[in-house]
């Protein structure tokens, strides 16, 4: 009786090591309230293609969601599905394609800059209104809303740019 006990347990054992892991449920997106967010005409469609990425994951050079995107292939992804713009392919190239706007008169769908590697306008982010903008941080991170009042970011902030009229 000990022996069988002994061969079952050890069949058991060996049928557990072979079988595959479950998947892994996918991550659930983060959500945001849209109602407080206002846009029109070209902003409304930079939104929501924007929001549609929360929780894609981040890599760098990255230009399509499905392989994870970096801060500017993001903004390049959005613009183009949002408004068929073609971007250029770095932050710093983005700052310079488009026009300086002052933080009051910044909209739904502008730029914001950031200096995080010690390189003038070496980050940036889609912002979103009230404060908040979307950006693909780092590596080991995913598309994520923050706020331009967050220390971090305010230290590094180098302002709005828009393409917009």
């Amino acid at each position: 009786m000990a022996k069988r006990l002994a061969t079952f347990g050890l069949i058991l054992l060996i049928a557990a090591c072979s079988s595959t892991p479950p998947k892994k449920p996918p991550r659930p997106r983060p959500t945001l309230a849209l109602s407080s967010l206002k846009a029109e005409g070209a902003g409304r469609e930079v939104l929501m293609v924007t929001m549609s990425l929360l929780g894609i994951d981040y890599r760098f050079g990255g230009s399509n969601p499905e392989a994870g995107l970096d801060c500017s292939g993001m903004a390049g992804y959005i613009y183009r599905q949002a408004l068929g713009v073609e971007l250029p392919r770095t932050a710093a190239q983005i700052a310079e394609a488009s026009r300086p706007v002052t933080d009051t008169r910044l909209r739904v769908g502008d730029f914001v800059f950031f200096n995080t590697m010690d390189r003038p306008f070496s980050h940036m982010g889609i912002y979103i209104g009230d404060g908040k903008f979307v950006h693909a941080p780092r590596t080991n991170s995913q598309i994520r809303v923050e706020s331009l009042s967050n220390p971090w970011f305010q230290a590094r902030y180098q302002g709005g740019r828009t393409l917009f009229q």
